[in-house]
């Protein structure tokens, strides 16, 4: 991983190794979807981006919609901490 995507999912991670978790998952997705959204603002019609972006959205949804319904109190930390519009 590179050290701005580690830096990125840290404060997520509940130990050293965690990769798996729901919430590490949606961090992951969200500084993917936000690295797709730049190179669309600069390359408009890319059309693959935009597929990958919103495939990366959807899957973060997914992952969203589990926690919510497991863990209400995790999924309103990870919302809050992502600052997502939910």
């Amino acid at each position: 991983m590179n050290e701005e995507l580690l830096a990125f999912i840290k404060p997520f991670m509940r130990h050293d190794n965690d990769n798996w978790s729901p919430e590490v998952q949606i961090a992951l997705l969200t500084f993917e979807v936000t690295q797709l959204q730049e190179h669309l603002g600069n390359h408009p019609k890319d059309v693959d981006a935009k597929r990958s972006l919103l495939k990366k959205v959807a899957r973060r949804r997914k992952f969203l919609k589990y926690l919510k319904t497991n863990a209400l109190e995790r999924y309103n930390l990870v919302s809050k901490k992502l600052k997502l519009k939910v």
